[in-house]
């Protein structure tokens, strides 16, 4: 009988791949449930992760002339209702103010009192406040293009959560513009999904497909939605950032009228696009393993841990004095227009110390001691590789070579996230195939069914919605470069004419 390996993480991803996940997140420190249902409060070492993504991804929107500005958390009733679609989508998500103070009740509670003349609803998306912005900022086809983004919080009263993944309150970007043309506004629309693209893959290591929704599952009021779509190690997709053509119909809601270049008085074009804190749980799930976190060196929250190793007193000065100065040494450098972000660690638990670590998933352990020092050397682990797999190093070669290490780390996590997602697509051409791929009774076994099924569909809403009743089961995206090709519809047997992306998703 095989000896059952020992992990840091009970259970493994195969026993239980949902409590694995949230046993990640409680081990490497990063977040926590709150008082509030279904909020969560983000720990520093997971805050340090949004922090990087915000400050990177918010230099990659700026360079195409995209500017930061900040609107009201409270949103009017009346604008919310002014776009049926939009209000319909997200009605049964909003959280509601009513009244504006709190009494006492006679009883050492307090109530609600003072009644609003007017509910406000908890910003689920800003596209109706900003839009009455819009309103009166445009005149002219020359006030035009306006190029917005905000940093924000929102809130979207979801029953069931999880944390990073689906919370009633999370943190994200949402940009919103506005155009002159329609062509304009769909160049915009391709380009924010294109920097999603870049930014998800070069800095988060997970490959993503990109391409359009369908009717059903576009964002409320849009005309057409994009998104990119990663896979995760259960084989589920997470939809990990979306971008959205409104074309005129926000402007016609919120009263976004320029006068044209021929003196027309015309809607605006407008976009809007976003990507949240989902992102980090995505990044645990496609990375992360039986031993806890793996970090993207990109966007970890700090690179390198320092870990000094004395037993006996008169070896501490030396061991913590040529430990400082190497992290002195490190944090001169910089890595991606980020500082080498070095920790140290002096606490004396033994190896329960560098196990912490390795259930943060910071990038690069580092353990320094009397006879490391006495050869200059260091002795070095990898989070991309087993935990037995340190090495000894030169001092100054790690120094050299440390940004070149962490390249190569960041290098490995997407090749093995895209040979995951190469090795679990399939082309699947009939039913009964189709059915067995996502079997109901294998729904626990995703070793053996599930992952992304390219499959074509012959546009009718009533074959997504069989299928998604049958198997919660959604198109995820249609590809942008998906090719023309006869066949049947998975579902019905009629003529198709392209093969979309079908999956269990997030």
């Amino acid at each position: 009988m095989t000896k059952k390996t020992k992990t840091a993480i009970t259970p493994t991803r195969s026993e239980n791949y949902p409590e694995w996940y949230q046993q990640v997140i409680k081990s490497s420190d990063m977040a926590e449930k709150s008082p509030v249902r279904g909020c969560m409060v983000i720990k520093p070492w997971g805050y340090a992760i949004w922090e990087n993504i915000r400050n990177v991804l918010d230099g990659m929107l700026k360079a195409t002339g995209v500017k930061n500005a900040y609107f009201p958390l409270f949103i009017p009733l009346s604008f919310l209702e002014k776009e049926a679609e939009h209000v319909e989508g997200f009605a049964k998500e909003c959280a509601v103010v009513t009244h504006h103070r709190l009494e006492k009740n006679g009883e050492g509670g307090l109530i609600p009192a003072g009644k609003l003349n007017e509910p406000l609803v908890v910003r689920p998306t800003s596209e109706t406040i900003i839009g009455d912005s819009f309103s009166k900022w445009v005149s002219s086809y020359r006030d035009l293009p306006i190029l917005i983004n905000q940093w924000a919080n929102v809130v979207r009263w979801e029953m069931r959560t999880r944390i990073f993944l689906r919370t009633s309150e999370f943190l994200w970007q949402e940009g919103h513009t506005a155009h002159t043309t329609r062509e304009e506004a769909v160049e915009r629309t391709h380009l924010m999904l294109d920097i999603y693209a870049e930014f998800v893959e070069k800095y988060l290591a997970m490959p993503v497909v990109k391409g359009y929704k369908t009717p059903a599952e576009r964002f409320p009021g849009a005309v057409d939605t994009m998104c990119i779509e990663a896979m995760m190690q259960d084989k589920k997709a997470l939809q990990a950032g979306t971008s959205h053509f409104l074309g005129q119909n926000f402007s016609r809601s919120s009263g976004i009228i320029f006068q044209s270049a021929s003196e027309q008085e015309e809607f605006a074009w407008t976009t809007s696009w976003g990507v949240s804190t989902r992102l980090i749980g995505g990044l645990i799930m496609a990375h992360s393993d039986d031993d806890g976190l793996v970090l993207p060196p990109k966007i970890a929250s700090a690179h390198v841990v320092l870990l000094p190793i004395f037993r006996k007193p008169e070896e501490k000065t030396i061991v913590m004095e040529f430990t400082e100065n190497l992290s002195n040494e490190l944090k001169q450098i910089f890595y991606h227009n980020r500082r080498i972000e070095v920790e140290i660690d002096t606490r004396e638990i033994g190896g329960a110390r560098g196990w912490d670590w390795i259930k943060k998933g910071i990038p690069l352990r580092v353990e320094i001691g009397p006879r490391d020092i006495a050869q200059d050397s260091l002795f070095v682990g990898r989070r991309d590789q087993g935990h037995r797999e340190k090495k000894s190093i030169k001092r100054e070669e790690f120094i050299k070579t440390i940004k070149d290490i962490l390249d190569e780390m960041q290098a490995n996590l997407f090749e093995r996230a895209l040979a995951f997602q190469k090795d679990n697509t399939v082309l699947i051409d009939t039913k009964k195939e189709f059915y067995d791929f996502f079997i109901p009774e294998n729904i626990d076994k995703p070793e053996i069914h599930g992952g992304f099924a390219l499959s074509h569909w012959c546009g009718s809403e009533n074959c997504e919605s069989q299928i998604k009743t049958d198997l919660s089961v959604t198109i995820r995206s249609i590809p942008v470069n998906t090719k023309k090709e006869n066949g049947k519809c998975v579902c019905c047997g009629k003529p198709a004419d392209k093969r979309v992306v079908f999956a269990k998703a997030y």
